[in-house]
C-alpha cells in the first residue's frame, strides 16, 4: 500500500486550490456567526426623575425568548409598575446552529480532502472510486450551503426585527404605557451581515469546484479526435 508522499503540485491546480479558499471561507462562516456578541437597549422617559437605559445582551445561538426586560422596582420604572418580565420573540438556534455546525463539518472535510489532494493523489487519481466519492460529497455540501446560508439569511433578519425598534411596540408595558419607553440603540450586526455573504461565497466557491472534481472521475470523459485515416482503414462492404 502506498504510503504519504507530499507534493504540493495539486495545490497550484484548481482542484486544490479551490479546496484551500473553500477552507478558508469556512472559517470566516462559523467565526463570523458563532463568535456574535451583542446588546439592545431601552431607554425609559422617567418625569421628574432621572430616565433608565436597559440593556441586554444577546449572542449565538440567538434563543432571543429567554432575553427579558423587567420587572424594575418601583423607583426605577418611575412609580409605574411592571411587576412581570418581558421577553424579547423569537428562538433562532435551529438555523445558526445548524448554520454553524454545518460550516465546521465543512472545514474538517476540507483538511482531509487536502491531505489527500497533497499527501495520497496517486492513490485519489489512481483509484475510479475516490473522485466519485468527492464529487458526490461536494454536490451535496453545494446544496447544503444553500439551505443553511437561506435559513440564516431569514433567521438574521428576524433577529434584526426583534432586536431593533420593534422591540419596544412588542413589549406590552412599554406599549400601554408610550411614550415612556423608547428604543435607544443595537450593537451593529456587521459581522452577522458577513457571514450571510461569506455563506453565499462558499455556495458559490463549491459549486464551481464541482466542475473539477467532476473532471477526475470517470464520469468525465474528453472527446476524442477522430484519426483521419479512420474512414480508409474500414474494410469495404463484401470483403
Amino acid at each position: 500500500m502506498a504510503g504519504f508522499s507530499l507534493d504540493l503540485g495539486p495545490a497550484k491546480e484548481p482542484l486544490g486550490f479551490i479546496k484551500f479558499l473553500q477552507w478558508i471561507f469556512s472559517i470566516f462562516a462559523f467565526a463570523t456567526c458563532g463568535g456574535y456578541s451583542g446588546k439592545t437597549s431601552i431607554l425609559l422617559a422617567c418625569k421628574n426623575a432621572i430616565n433608565v437605559t436597559w440593556t441586554r445582551d444577546f449572542s449565538y445561538p440567538f434563543r432571543l425568548s429567554k432575553i427579558s426586560f423587567g420587572p424594575l422596582v418601583k423607583e426605577e420604572n418611575c412609580n409605574n409598575t411592571w411587576d412581570s418580565p418581558s421577553y424579547l420573540v423569537g428562538d433562532f438556534s435551529s438555523s445558526a446552529e445548524f448554520y454553524v455546525t454545518f460550516a465546521v463539518l465543512v472545514f474538517l472535510y476540507c483538511i482531509a480532502a487536502l491531505i489527500l489532494y497533497l499527501g495520497y493523489m496517486h492513490l485519489y487519481r489512481g483509484a475510479g472510486k475516490l473522485p466519485l466519492i468527492d464529487f458526490i460529497f461536494t454536490v451535496i455540501i453545494t446544496f447544503l450551503w444553500l439551505v443553511s446560508t437561506s435559513a440564516w439569511a431569514k433567521a438574521l433578519v428576524d433577529i434584526k426585527a426583534s432586536t431593533g425598534p420593534g422591540i419596544v411596540m412588542g413589549n406590552n408595558f412599554c406599549h400601554s404605557q408610550s411614550p415612556f419607553c423608547h428604543f435607544n440603540e443595537i450593537r451593529r450586526m456587521g459581522s452577522l451581515n458577513v457571514s450571510v455573504v461569506v455563506g453565499f461565497l462558499n455556495l458559490i466557491l463549491w459549486a464551481g469546484g464541482a466542475w473539477f472534481v467532476y473532471k477526475e472521475t470517470n464520469l468525465h470523459s474528453p472527446p476524442s479526435s477522430a484519426s483521419p485515416n479512420a474512414t480508409s482503414s474500414q474494410s469495404p462492404p463484401g470483403m
